[in-house]
């Protein structure tokens, strides 16, 4: 049993790169984000419409976060049997589903189930995409695969906030859903004539995530990964408040520095790809590192100007634009046999650092306001990095790579 697992998992390593569809799945990546950040930026229009206050438009957000880290655990196990392709497919047709959904919603209920699907897609794939991209590309090229792929997501959520608004004042929120809708289709027909039939290498029921996490590092690994995205979040949730209070900047200041941090952070995905081919553990603890000192320069400085802060806000995006590649590198490192299962936990740990990184964010405001935000922020990511650089496993260790998968 344990030769063939080998067998099986050392002759899916692909010889040449498909390119053609590493490139449909940054389109998948750019729709997915895309869908989960329109009500953010169309929230009042929706509210009106549907007749419900803007928090219970705002739930939109709040089920498809809730469903995407359920489906991030449950989908290796879920869809065991099925070829990867037609899964990937079936997401992209729960992203059609869930727009469409939302654009023909009469009542909140409706709109709520829509983005229960979206969240169903977007949670799993995450929870496949660096064992996609294993599968896709020889493994000297997981990295700059993996940072292509991600770079969807900062054009993504600029596309959402920006063109969100401005296309909803045009031409209406549920014509600006159907334009989802559409080019969900688009993704659809791309990744069918480009993603290969990917046959599931062996069943992998729910146990095995247990069974990851047990590993050498991996638990360790996934603390310090909760540690640096709840920093970020518990930051980046309240970074207008700290534009405002901190460098004194009119909206045009912060709409530009926001622009500033979305092209930055762009940059630092796709150097991550030349930063992970040099030294992933490097990438891991140095970029929470830069992004903890800048949190405690934030805290401490007190009035900056408006360059000062655009400056740090800027090196910020760009830093992390290197955080989510570098853990997905890390997931087909350290766990190349069950890339899968680890890459659920990954998808699923990040929700919940989103969430608890908003909760902690708002506790620091309420009780040191916008210092304390950055303070707290410093600290989770500055604990982070150490948890890397002392406790986190980045290479998978021979046994466990040669010895019979899934086995505890």
């Amino acid at each position: 049993m344990t030769t063939n697992d080998s067998r099986t998992v050392s002759s899916s390593v692909p010889s040449r790169a498909a390119w053609s569809a590493v490139f449909s799945l940054t389109l998948g990546v750019f729709s997915l984000v895309m869908a989960e950040f329109l009500p953010a930026s169309l929230l009042t229009p929706m509210a009106e419409s549907l007749a419900i206050s803007e928090s219970q438009a705002g739930q939109a957000v709040t089920v498809t976060a809730i469903l995407a880290l359920l489906s991030g655990l449950l989908v290796t196990s879920a869809t065991r049997r099925l070829d990867r392709r037609h899964v990937l497919l079936g997401f992209s047709v729960l992203m059609i589903a869930s727009s469409l959904s939302a654009a023909f919603a009469p009542n909140l209920a409706w709109l709520l189930a829509g983005r229960t699907l979206l969240g169903i897609a977007l949670g799993g794939f995450w929870a496949l995409s660096a064992a996609t991209v294993m599968r896709l590309v020889p493994e000297q090229s997981v990295p700059k695969a993996l940072s292509l792929i991600f770079a969807g997501v900062p054009l993504a959520t600029v596309s959402a906030a920006a063109l969100g608004s401005l296309l909803g004042d045009l031409i209406g929120w549920r014509n600006v859903f159907l334009l989802s809708a559409a080019l969900a289709v688009l993704t659809l027909i791309f990744q069918f004539c480009t993603l290969p039939r990917m046959e599931p290498k062996r069943p992998t029921p729910l146990r095995t995530l247990v069974v990851v996490l047990k590993r050498p590092g991996i638990g360790m690994g996934i603390v310090a990964l909760i540690l640096v995205f709840c920093g970020h979040f518990s930051f980046f949730t309240y970074v207008r408040p700290y534009l405002e209070a901190v460098s004194s900047s009119g909206i045009s200041g912060i709409s530009s520095m926001l622009l500033a941090f979305g092209i930055a952070n762009f940059l630092g995905t796709l150097a991550a790809g030349y930063l992970l081919e040099r030294s992933l553990r490097f990438t891991l603890a140095s970029m929470p590192l830069i992004m903890g000192t800048l949190g405690w320069l934030m805290a401490t400085l007190g009035g900056v100007s408006i360059w000062s802060a655009g400056l740090m806000v800027a090196l910020w995006g760009f830093a992390f634009g290197a955080v989510p590649v570098a853990w997905s590198n890390w997931v087909t490192q350290a766990v190349p046999d069950e890339a899968e299962s680890a890459g659920g936990l990954v998808s699923s740990s990040v929700q919940l650092a989103i969430a608890m990184g908003a909760v902690i964010g708002g506790a620091a405001i309420g009780v040191g306001g916008v210092p304390a935000v950055c303070a707290a922020a410093g600290v989770l990511l500055l604990a982070g990095a150490t948890l890397v650089l002392f406790g986190v496993r980045t290479r998978a260790p021979a046994p466990v790579a040669e010895g019979a998968a899934g086995s505890p």
